[in-house]
């Protein structure tokens, strides 16, 4: 059974984002309770990871209003955990991989202070739990694709966060890894952490999610999967698109 409170996780109030004047997030409301697998998902230029960066204070919003357990985000804080999209991250810095997972230590230690031989010790149990122990010693440039989105899941993992948002986690790994990494964001989630994540398959919504989020620039659809996932959301979210998705079992409401 899903672990909820009252107190909503990430709070989401009249949200626009703009590029050179041109709207990529247009009046977000959004409310994420806490311990769920959230999901958010839309058509390619929907916003999706202009929406984790917001939450993140990574993008500054034209108008709106953010808050995490009902207060500003503050970015130094312990309150999120971040695993960003592949493709922005420089894999070809010379840093090993426990070096990677130890800087998720840093927003407790501030940058100026050594981590001690407890968070190395965390550090490489975090590793453990992801099965990249052997690699540690590894630089983070030699592992495949999959490997290195584990490092960067078990340093999200190294900052105990209460919430954990993951863009695009599941990209780039094989089937055997999505599994296991799923299965370790369903870890976090009986533990009553949120996740929320940026999700491509849809395919997979029901097996993986609690929730769901529908974007396309404007909020179209947020909450439980069997309530949100409808013939009729996924064509406002994906327009004449839609016809693949005539095999995923919905509900034409």
């Amino acid at each position: 059974m899903t672990k909820q409170t009252e107190l909503s996780a990430i709070s989401i109030n009249d949200l626009t984002v703009a590029y050179n004047e041109k709207p990529v997030l247009w009046d977000i409301d959004f409310h994420a309770p806490q311990g769920v697998l959230l999901a958010i998902v839309g058509p390619n230029g929907a916003g999706k990871s202009t929406l984790i960066k917001s939450i993140l204070g990574l993008v500054k919003p034209a108008a709106g209003q953010i808050l995490v357990f009902d207060n500003d985000y503050r970015p130094q804080s312990r309150l999120i955990g971040y695993v960003p999209q592949k493709n922005s991250v420089d894999w070809d810095f010379p840093t090993s991989v426990l070096d990677v997972v130890m800087m998720g230590c840093y927003g407790e230690l501030g940058w100026f202070k050594r981590p001690s031989h407890k968070e190395r010790e965390l550090a490489i149990n975090c590793l453990e739990k992801v099965g990249m122990k052997e690699f540690m010693n590894r630089q983070i440039s030699q592992l495949s694709g999959g490997q290195q989105q584990r490092v960067f899941i078990a340093r999200a993992f190294m900052q105990d966060a209460p919430i954990y948002l993951m863009d695009e986690p599941f990209a780039g790994v094989d089937a055997a890894t999505e599994k296991s990494i799923i299965a370790l964001l369903r870890e976090l989630k009986d533990k009553g952490k949120t996740v929320i994540c940026v999700h491509h398959d849809l395919q997979t919504l029901k097996e993986y999610f609690d929730w769901v989020m529908l974007l396309n620039v404007r909020r179209l659809a947020l909450g439980p999967v069997n309530e949100v996932l409808t013939a009729q959301n996924l064509k406002k979210a994906y327009g004449g698109k839609a016809g693949f998705l005539a095999g995923m079992n919905t509900e034409e409401k």
